[in-house]
């Protein structure tokens, strides 16, 4: 901005020619750039993309790393909503339902649906009450019209976590809860 502080005029001549004016500018500095200074160097753009490169390399890592967890909490929360919608279906047709998970094919079903893969990260065991550890075969949740559930726990775990899936046999909640 420019500020004009004192304007004097000296009209001493009736011309406009000879009409003289004085301008005083304070506090105003114009910007004149150098020819040395003006817009970036090379080796600071080059400074740039190396950090821009170092972080995105850094984030990709990340994501890479977090992905199996992922993918562990996804199969947990499908499993779940599976048994739950047995339990809706038990309900509402009054007729039990049953899910099955085969370990060795890695796949679970409702009954009468198409069955969905457990990816190949991913293990799995059943924890029966009476039986015990179930790690081959496959296993049968029964799921009853008043809601109850015949079944135990199911364990996912991989690289890095584990995850239960726990099933009240009485009421038929389903839990998904992380272990260490």
């Amino acid at each position: 901005m420019i500020f004009f502080t004192d304007v004097i005029l000296k009209s001493s001549e009736r011309s406009f020619a000879a009409l003289s004016m004085t301008i005083r500018l304070t506090g105003c500095r114009r910007y004149r750039p150098t020819s040395g200074g003006s817009g970036f160097m090379l080796i600071e753009l080059i400074i740039v993309l190396f950090l821009m490169a170092v972080i995105l390399g850094l984030t990709a890592l990340f994501y890479a790393n977090s992905l199996p967890g992922y993918r562990l909490n996804a199969t947990a929360r499908n499993i779940s909503t599976t048994i739950k919608q047995a339990r809706a279906y038990a309900k509402m047709l009054n007729e039990p339902q049953v899910v099955t998970i085969d370990i060795e094919n890695r796949t679970y079903a409702l009954e009468g649906r198409q069955a969905k893969e457990i990816p190949v990260d991913i293990a799995v065991k059943v924890v029966d009450p009476v039986e015990g550890d179930i790690v081959d075969g496959k296993y049968s949740f029964v799921v009853h019209s008043t809601g109850g559930v015949e079944g135990g726990m199911i364990v996912l775990w991989n690289a890095k976590k584990m995850v239960s899936i726990q099933v009240d046999p009485i009421v038929g909640t389903v839990g998904v809860q992380e272990r260490s």
